[in-house]
């Protein structure tokens, strides 16, 4: 197992408890990556809205899916409760904010249509009801996901650390990845600065820390740094004025916002890609501080005491990806959606490997698409990142 972030520990522990001998190989610390600095936002959509889905890959598959981005959450809820994490997981909703008019009727349409297949709890929240949910008037109104949750992620990953450990894996950090080769009788050699391994399977849990020892699955995965700040410590009733009800929020840019009251409700977390490109973090903590107050104006004389950065991977079609690349195994590409699509579909790709039929998952079939121009260097970010911006100043 290359990858000790929520993929690779939720893949080792399934791995192990099924009796397999497990070593995980970790470059720096465990989890010095997103899986310690995510903002804990738990939900159950992609990227593609559920009609977009339809559209791509049929009704069917579009149900299929999001029953498993259902399932997805549920099980990280499992993992929190049978391994006894105190991760300060709760159901606390999740709300997609609206910029536009047109995005909030497009939400609301693909919300009427989600309901003739799938049974949801989710709602449209007109702007003249947004203050139960939010305390701006930056947006047109939203929509509701009840069923959403959070953690904290750095205590969840610690969490899956301990349970790994617990069923018998063994995690070795400071020890990256430098080759591996597939042998004629499918058995792996892994080489590493400590010395060489041989293993009977390799799983890539590397997402958005691919490197070139991966070379495969880095030209399918675009890591793209996404950074939190931290405001200091508020007034209880500050932050009850602005998330009442404690709702995890997305707003509907492409150069997206994500913000949250922290797990212990002192402080807001505030989270975007500002320029989908790793910048300084100070650069990025400026500009985030000033698109925060422009949602909030009465956070303008509040300071910022954290701020933090980890790479997120995304894929050509926005879609995580899970199976076998060269006698490689692998699970990546979760386009922001981490925290529950890495627990489930790192378990699934090792039922995958236990050659256990529960191991199936809907997106099996999806092609793992590069593109002749990428070879794991995304030098288009400032090209896309420039285009973001003038849809998300212009429409």
């Amino acid at each position: 197992m290359v990858g000790a972030g929520y993929t690779g520990l939720s893949a080792a522990r399934t791995l192990a408890e099924g009796g397999r001998s497990v070593l995980v190989l970790e470059a720096g610390r465990p989890g010095d990556g997103a899986s310690s600095r995510a903002g804990g936002m738990i939900g159950d959509r992609l990227r593609w809205s559920f009609g977009e889905l339809v559209a791509r890959h049929g009704t069917a598959k579009a149900v299929d899916i999001s029953r498993e981005m259902r399932a997805s959450v549920d099980h990280v809820e499992a993992v929190v409760r049978d391994h006894s994490i105190d991760c300060h997981f709760g159901r606390t909703g999740r709300y997609y904010a609206a910029y536009r008019a047109a995005t909030y009727e497009a939400q609301a349409r693909d919300l009427e249509l989600l309901a003739r297949h799938l049974p949801t709890n989710a709602e449209m929240v007109p702007k003249a009801e947004q203050s139960r949910i939010l305390g701006t008037e930056t947006y047109v109104g939203g929509r509701l996901d009840p069923d959403g949750a959070a953690v904290h992620s750095a205590f969840y990953h610690q969490g899956l650390l301990g349970a790994a450990l617990a069923a018998g894996v063994t995690v070795l950090g400071e020890t990256p990845l430098t080759g591996h080769d597939v042998g004629p009788d499918r058995t792996v050699t892994v080489t590493t600065p400590r010395g060489r391994i041989q293993a009977r399977d390799l799983v890539m849990a590397t997402n958005g820390y691919s490197g070139p020892a991966a070379r495969d699955l880095r030209r399918r995965v675009i890591p793209i740094a996404s950074t939190i700040i931290a405001t200091e410590e508020l007034p209880a009733a500050t932050i009850a004025r602005l998330f009442p009800g404690g709702r995890m929020i997305s707003d509907s840019r492409k150069l997206l916002h994500y913000y949250r009251p922290s797990p212990d409700g002192r402080r807001v977390l505030f989270g975007g890609r500002p320029k989908l490109l790793a910048e300084s973090l100070g650069t990025c903590a400026r500009r985030l501080r000033a698109d925060m107050v422009e949602i909030f104006p009465e956070l303008g004389s509040v300071r910022i005491s954290h701020a933090w950065t980890g790479n997120v991977a995304y894929t050509f079609d926005k879609m995580p990806h899970v199976g076998q690349l060269a006698g490689v195994w692998y699970a990546m590409g979760y386009c922001g959606s981490g925290v529950a699509m890495a627990t489930w579909l790192g378990h699934k790709v090792a039922l995958k490997v236990q050659g256990n039929p529960a191991g199936r998952t809907a997106f099996d079939d999806l092609p793992f698409q590069t593109r002749l121009y990428y070879r794991g260097r995304p030098w288009f970010l400032p090209i896309v990142s420039a285009w973001y911006w003038a849809q998300d100043r212009f429409g």
